[in-house]
């Protein structure tokens, strides 16, 4: 029956590594139900996913060029993922203008400029590690919070220059952007306040440009040769990149302390230089990928595999979670968390192919730097929860912690 009958997906991901596995079990692609009863497909399989993305060709993130449901009218903006797909910017789009669109923002992600960065990340870690330091050590206090959100969060608000007067309104916007069981009110309420956010801060970054992203992109969009990006195309932009920056490398964050402080043994290995935080980033993204589902690809044309077949026009998700925990790939315990395994660095939690994240060398930094100063400061940090599982993101693409509480124990001198 399983074979014949979709999986619905569950919208507040309340099992996603059940649910990834048994995609995976039931094959390499799978018919399944998203929320608001749409139907599509999931890839589930780390072989198949890493041959389909190759070809850009065939698969499209675009929904006005290639999903019949879309330019049907089917599915319609009253849908409460919307705005996963009605947005227009580079990772929607397809062939040359997703070169078009992705290039005035390349520059700002290359090894060098992020390299760069890495000063400015130690500085705002201790600046919060300081203020953790004031607490008592033996109070439990919710890390996700106070350090996790907080570290890439600032380094984001300095890289795109956002005034702090938008920051309280940004974290609740980006906290229901990623909520993927709202209503339909809030859904469209939540794109309402996103878009006056972002169009507040193009208007006062052109009244005040500075060294920063937005100004970049601002400069780009108003070329005195002509713009090369349109007025939507500026505002989508700068919301992919935002949410998708802060939201990863929260979840990156805090997932690899819980899992470092659930795998003593693992944290030894670190403590005697037998492997290194970037070991620890690395097997995090690959066990609990900050996003869980990629959301939503097209098939350009008839994409067969394992002799079943996604018809052309009809819309899937990559299955990060299932990917990442592929005994295929990653042997019989593939569920385990080992910072010494092999094929730790062979994941897909940044995507894969030409819709690779840009931010993926950033978001590795933070998370190496973040990670380093924590259990410097604190080196007798322990979980503060019960043995039970911690309260997760209510949303089956966000893959991550809603709170961490911890003891952080006594300070060493920073």
């Amino acid at each position: 029956m399983l074979r014949q009958c979709p999986i619905v997906i569950d919208p507040s991901g309340r099992n996603i590594h059940g649910e990834a596995a048994q995609l995976r079990e039931l094959g390499p692609i799978v018919k399944v139900t998203l929320p608001g009863g749409v139907p599509g497909w999931a890839v589930a399989g780390h072989e198949a996913l890493a041959d389909l993305l190759a070809d850009p060709k065939r698969v499209s993130k675009d929904a006005y060029r290639h999903w019949r449901a879309w330019i049907d009218g089917e599915v319609t903006h009253a849908w409460p993922l919307s705005i996963w797909v009605s947005v227009q910017n580079m990772i929607t789009a397809y062939g040359s203008e997703h070169t078009r669109l992705r290039r005035p923002v390349m520059t700002a992600f290359t090894a060098r400029r992020v390299a760069a960065l890495r000063p400015r990340i130690e500085a705002v870690a201790g600046e919060m590690l300081d203020k953790l330091a004031g607490m008592s050590g033996e109070e439990a206090v919710d890390l996700r919070a106070g350090y996790a959100h907080e570290v890439p969060t600032r380094v984001m608000f300095e890289l795109f220059g956002i005034p702090e007067h938008s920051w309280g309104m940004l974290h609740k916007i980006i906290n229901g952007f990623f909520d993927t069981g709202i209503s339909v009110v809030q859904a469209r309420q939540n794109s309402v306040d996103l878009y006056a956010t972002m169009t507040d801060l193009v208007a006062y970054k052109r009244a005040h440009p500075a060294d920063d992203l937005t100004s970049a992109m601002i400069a780009a969009r108003d070329d005195e040769n002509g713009p090369r990006l349109s007025e939507k195309e500026l505002t989508d932009n700068l919301i992919l990149l935002f949410t998708a920056g802060y939201e990863t490398s929260v979840n990156l964050i805090s997932s690899a302390v819980d899992l470092m402080l659930r795998h003593p043994a693992q944290r030894e290995l670190v403590a005697a230089g037998l492997a290194t935080w970037e070991d620890v980033v690395e097997e995090t993204l690959r066990l609990e990928p900050p996003a869980a589902n990629g959301f939503l690809r097209f098939a350009v044309e008839d994409i067969e595999i394992g002799g079943s077949v996604i018809p052309k026009g009809e819309a899937f998700i990559v299955s990060f979670a299932s990917v990442g925990r592929d005994p295929a790939l990653h042997g019989a315990d593939a569920d385990a968390f080992d910072i010494t395994r092999p094929t730790r660095g062979d994941h897909m939690a940044f995507g894969y192919g030409v819709h690779y994240c840009l931010g993926a060398t950033l978001a590795r930094l933070e998370a190496a730097v973040s990670l380093a100063a924590l259990f410097e400061r604190f080196p007798e940090i322990s979980a503060a929860g019960g043995p039970g599982r911690l309260p997760r993101t209510e949303s089956f693409i966000s893959n991550g912690l809603r709170e961490l509480p911890v003891r952080l124990g006594p300070s060493k001198s920073a």
